[in-house]
């Protein structure tokens, strides 16, 4: 099959990601243009990428500006500014990779639905957890009726106290009046992965959660606005900026360093930290989405769910159990241990899922290279019948999220 190639519409993290299969496999896939507004990384990348200097632009709109030059366009704007680019790009005739969520509102969801529907390019929202195979491999026990009736689902999202101070505390998407809610921005891909495992529609929704701990009068005495202004609790605070970015394993491996400078030495680390948002203090951020929430859901099969996505966990996993008819399922994503027991067999299965082989970083156990594998395929093929995350499927994920974020906000049971 042909060489696909693609234009990239934010250099960010997750914008690396989906371009580390142009490395992967250089035989199908190449990027050929960026706009990313940060001068640094769009020049690295540039280098990285090889890109000809007409071909990155400071803005989507001076790249989409320009005749239809690729066969794909990656989206992986900030929340905000995922619907123009879609749609023109979808105007334009180019197969779309679209970053989760959607859209921060329920009517540019619907309006990105809308344009990618009868298009006859394959449009695919983000949510990688469909593709991992973790997840792949439920799926399956579930379809071959392992459990009987599916009736109960039990989700965790452990955030992981790290993550949340990282990206929404102190990050991009630590406000919802600029970006969107963190049930909508973070556990879009748990309502995804919840109404794809019960197979029906979601009828009902509840939710509760606030912001509780991560605001000034919780901060230690005579913390300062910044981690590095002389913090009294520097040795004890486990949110302090210079040990999470220089000590902790998972700020390399997963990407937070580089999200937050492009120089990643100690040096241009601490840089970053005295000056830019991630060296603040946790407790003196302009912060206001949720560190706790829980979503309770009934489906239109009967079928119920519960979900819990919570700061204050070590670990940065999912785990969940399922409770059928004929059995019960326990996981763990982060693991990759799946067990279920059949009732009155004399054992449970424990089975471990093996994970890609791959050569570049990937996150979310391997969704992310089987997510960017399957859309390069789909598009070599010319067809929407193999994209496994639709438009029309991620509606529903998100018409959840806003419905929770309205039960939650005004206390009532919202009907679908």
């Amino acid at each position: 099959m042909k060489k696909i190639t693609a234009i990239l519409l934010g250099a960010g993290a997750r914008g690396n990601i989906y371009a580390h299969y142009a490395r992967e496999c250089p035989e199908e896939f190449q990027i050929v243009g960026v706009a990313e507004p940060d001068r640094a990384r769009r020049e690295q990348f540039v280098e990285e990428y090889g890109i000809a200097p007409e071909h990155a632009c400071e803005s989507w709109e001076q790249l989409l500006d320009q005749p239809k030059f690729a066969d794909a366009c990656l989206v992986c704007t900030l929340d905000d500014m995922h619907t123009k680019p879609a749609v023109q790009a979808l105007t334009m005739g180019y197969h779309v990779l679209l970053e989760k969520p959607m859209a921060s509102t329920e009517a540019e969801c619907r309006q990105i639905e809308q344009a990618a529907s009868g298009s006859g390019l394959v449009l695919s929202v983000c949510h990688v957890l469909r593709y991992t195979p973790f997840y792949s491999k439920i799926k399956q026990l579930l379809d071959e009726g392992v459990l009987g009736q599916m009736l109960c689902i039990q989700q965790i999202e452990n955030v992981g106290y790290w993550h949340q101070a990282h990206s929404f505390v102190r990050g991009n998407w630590n406000n919802s009046e600029t970006t969107s809610p963190m049930l909508l921005q973070k556990s879009c891909h748990d309502m995804d992965i919840i109404s794809w495992l019960m197979d029906s529609r979601c009828s009902r929704v509840s939710s509760f959660g606030s912001l509780t701990h991560f605001k000034p009068e919780n901060a230690p005495r005579k913390a300062p606005a910044r981690c590095l202004d002389g913090c009294p609790a520097a040795g004890i605070c486990p949110y302090y900026a210079p040990r999470f970015y220089l000590e902790h394993p998972r700020a390399e491996k997963d990407g937070f360093v580089s999200a937050i400078t492009t120089d990643t030495t100690r040096k241009g680390i601490l840089e970053a930290l005295e000056s830019g948002p991630y060296g603040r203090c946790v407790y003196h951020c302009d912060n206001n989405v949720v560190d706790h929430q829980v979503v309770n859901l009934e489906f239109e099969n009967t079928g119920t769910a519960s979900f819990v996505m919570t700061a204050f966990t070590q670990d940065c996993n999912r785990t969940l159990k399922i409770m059928g008819t004929r059995g019960e399922l326990i996981g763990d994503m982060e693991k990759n241990e799946i067990v279920y027991q059949v009732f009155g067999a004399p054992d449970p299965v424990h089975i471990t899922v093996e994970m890609p082989k791959v050569k570049n970083s990937y996150n979310h156990g391997g969704g992310d290279f089987f997510l960017i594998r399957d859309f390069v395929r789909a598009v070599q093929a010319d067809e929407t019948a193999q994209n496994k995350t639709t438009a029309a499927q991620s509606l529903q994920a998100h018409l959840m999220c806003f419905a929770a974020e309205k039960a939650r906000n005004q206390h009532m049971v919202v009907d679908l």
